[in-house]
């Protein structure tokens, strides 16, 4: 369970100091997130379709959680 700290948002993605990058198993499709490292602990996730959208911004732990609950949900 995250705490309300743990995870954040901004309103324009395209105003963070970051590099984006997608999945290499998107290809040229435009249906999947981006993320992007803030810093050692923050990493944003956007929509690649909305660049200047929203974006969440996670720490590690809070990220790292919420792939592994997608993960389990999966099996």
């Amino acid at each position: 369970m995250t705490t309300a700290s743990a995870v954040r948002t901004v309103r324009d993605s395209s105003t963070l100091p970051v590099t984006w990058w997608k999945s290499c198993q998107s290809a040229a499709q435009s249906d999947c997130v981006e993320c992007g490292i803030i810093d050692a602990e923050s990493i944003a996730v956007r929509d690649s379709k909305v660049p200047n959208g929203p974006a969440l911004i996670f720490d590690r732990d809070a990220l790292s959680a919420l792939v592994d609950a997608v993960a389990t949900d999966l099996v």
